[in-house]
């Protein structure tokens, strides 16, 4: 017997989100973060210091040796991208190369929302039929569950601020939701355009490669074929009775096979160019604490995991489906990359665009209990985050309460708050606007399958939105090298240049870029520098001494006591430790 789908949907419950509403929350969501603030610590003030550097000639587009860096830096196609913004128009060098981040993640949204909707096509993600009719139209249920599946995923607590950097991240995630894309047509087999399809999947993979994953591009270029020709040979005349009476998302004829073909030989081409993609952050194994991990996994993909599980229980009996085993491939292929990288978050979080379509079929299953349950959760939890940002904003302001401004005062120190006009307009408007759907979703009741999920995805925005407005200068001052770059700055003569030792990419590109300071390429041993910049991690800072350097001060991190950078200057001869030493830990 046919087990029936566990989805039931009436056409009132598939109606469409408004149009307006959907868009305005995406922009909303999209543009804080990408214009007005400075690169953060440490991915996306090192991407940038990449863009400049090659925008300014001074380093090699194809090999790209950093200034006192050995290994090249990851992601080639995002850097270029930025960096021909940045030789284009110079003067809006410090945003514009965020503009192809921004479109990255626009894209990502967009390749959700067709991703789920492609699935929610198919025969077996369909609602169960009524007797006397009433049931959503196909096409309906299809939009509806997709609107879903898009605020799904920007309720995601960890998309937030990674998707928000100039980093080659965004851009492995709108590789991967491509392809997630390009996978749930090729599940509809000859129904749906081939041109378009392998332009997704072969534009998908190319982007994931060349943006810094050629190993994860091959290992999902390899499974999601292979998936498609298994499924393919199991619903033939041929294969199980029971799979071939289940429902139309059969694969028919080449278009699997030709993907296949095109997917080994894009792979095989970034497998060839791996020694200049691979990453410094994922160069190699690294050690996984599983506890740390675990941790990572349940936070940073909240709240699209709790819904994916219950879509995997649900649907068990459909689960060699494709619009459940495709996402599933996709997440565990990520998830194992991520495990690999030590626990990367960064690499998990492309495992959400896969997430969110697993939870957008979870929302037709859940019960009014939990679906009110999921509502007055993002409410009281999004509502205190809020009003903890508003209250801390007006002590910085004016100093009441007096515990919240003196957290601030210690936690940043140096920092001066001022009241600007306009963030402080569209942090009310968005503080309004919150209110205003509370009240809706409170009030009305809509029988709508995205009802549950519009309170999380707009909550999530109205809490990085004040983020990006209210507390925006607190946030460069703390997260910035800019602070430490320009006191660093001061101590050094004009015009001068400065040897490095030790020093990662992230902090290169903020004592460059964001403190004006001329860095020498040269070995320490080799610069004729009079000034030297050293991590007091680097085995060799114990020697510099007796090598004729002069420690003269130290400086840390206003935020970060763990982070310091020891100043030398050239000196006649070695003199003790604690005889030179300055300190510069100015608050």
């Amino acid at each position: 017997m046919i087990r029936p789908t566990p989805a039931i949907v009436t056409q009132a419950g598939a109606r469409r989100l408004p149009r307006w509403a959907l868009l305005g929350l995406c922009l909303a969501y999209i543009l804080p973060g990408f214009v007005g603030r400075e690169p953060w610590k440490t991915a996306d003030v090192a991407a940038y210091g990449i863009m400049r550097w090659m925008a300014n000639g001074e380093i090699d587009w194809w090999q790209p040796l950093i200034p006192g860096q050995l290994g090249s830096m990851a992601g080639q196609l995002p850097h270029w991208l930025g960096a021909l913004l940045m030789m284009a128009w110079p003067a809006q060098a410090d945003w514009l190369h965020r503009l192809p981040s921004m479109l990255a993640l626009a894209c990502t949204l967009y390749f959700t929302w067709h991703a789920v909707f492609r699935f929610a096509l198919l025969g077996p993600a369909q609602p169960v039929t009524f007797a006397f009719g009433g049931q959503a139209q196909p096409v309906d249920y299809a939009r509806a569950l997709a609107d879903s599946g898009l605020l799904a995923l920007m309720a995601c607590l960890g998309l937030a601020q990674l998707a928000h950097e100039a980093t080659p991240d965004v851009f492995l995630t709108t590789g991967i939701s491509a392809v997630l894309y390009a996978s749930a047509r090729l599940a509809h087999g000859d129904r749906v355009s081939t041109s378009t399809t392998l332009a997704c999947w072969v534009g998908g993979l190319l982007v994931l490669g060349l943006s810094g994953m050629p190993r994860l591009t091959l290992v999902v270029a390899t499974a999601v074929p292979a998936w498609l020709a298994w499924d393919n040979l199991a619903r033939s005349p041929r294969g199980n009775a029971e799979v071939n009476s289940q429902a139309d998302s059969v694969t028919p004829h080449l278009l699997p096979q030709v993907a296949g073909l095109a997917a080994l030989s894009v792979s095989a081409i970034l497998w060839w160019t791996a020694p200049w993609t691979a990453p410094e952050s994922q160069g190699g194994f690294t050690t996984l604490q599983p506890g740390s991990f675990l941790k990572m996994l349940v936070w940073f993909t909240w709240p699209v995991w709790p819904l994916a599980a219950w879509t995997c229980w649900r649907w068990k009996h459909l689960i060699r489906q494709a619009h459940i085993a495709l996402p599933l491939i996709f997440i565990t292929l990520i998830a194992l990359s991520s495990a690999v990288a030590g626990g990367s978050d960064r690499v998990m979080m492309l495992a959400l665009p896969a997430l969110a379509v697993l939870a957008a079929f979870a929302l037709p299953t859940l019960t009014r209990h939990v679906s009110a349950l999921i509502d007055w959760f993002s409410v009281l939890f999004f509502s205190f985050c809020a009003t903890v940002v508003w209250v801390i904003w007006i002590a910085m302001l004016t100093g009441t309460p007096a515990k919240p401004a003196a957290n601030v005062a210690r936690l940043a120190p140096g920092f001066e708050a001022s009241f600007d006009g306009w963030a402080f307009a569209v942090a009310l408007a968005a503080s309004l606007g919150w209110l205003g759907v509370v009240t809706w979703r409170v009030t009305r009741h809509p029988p709508a399958i995205w009802k549950s999920m519009v309170l999380p995805a707009t909550g999530v925005t109205l809490c990085w939105l004040l983020l990006m407005t209210l507390w925006l200068p607190l946030l460069d001052h703390g997260r910035s090298y800019g602070p430490l770059a320009k006191r660093l700055a001061k101590q050094l003569p004009p015009e001068s240049c400065v040897a490095t030792l030790g020093l990662n990419t992230a902090q290169l590109a903020g004592l460059a870029h964001q403190g004006g300071i001329t860095l020498d390429r040269k070995p320490q041993g080799e610069s004729p520098c009079l000034h030297l910049v050293a991590s007091p991690m680097h085995p060799d800072v114990s020697r510099l001494p007796q090598e004729g350097w002069q420690l003269t001060a130290r400086f840390n991190r206003l935020t970060d006591n763990k982070e310091s950078l020891l100043l030398y200057r050239r000196a006649p001869a070695a003199q003790p430790l604690a005889d030179v030493l300055v300190s510069e830990d100015v608050n």
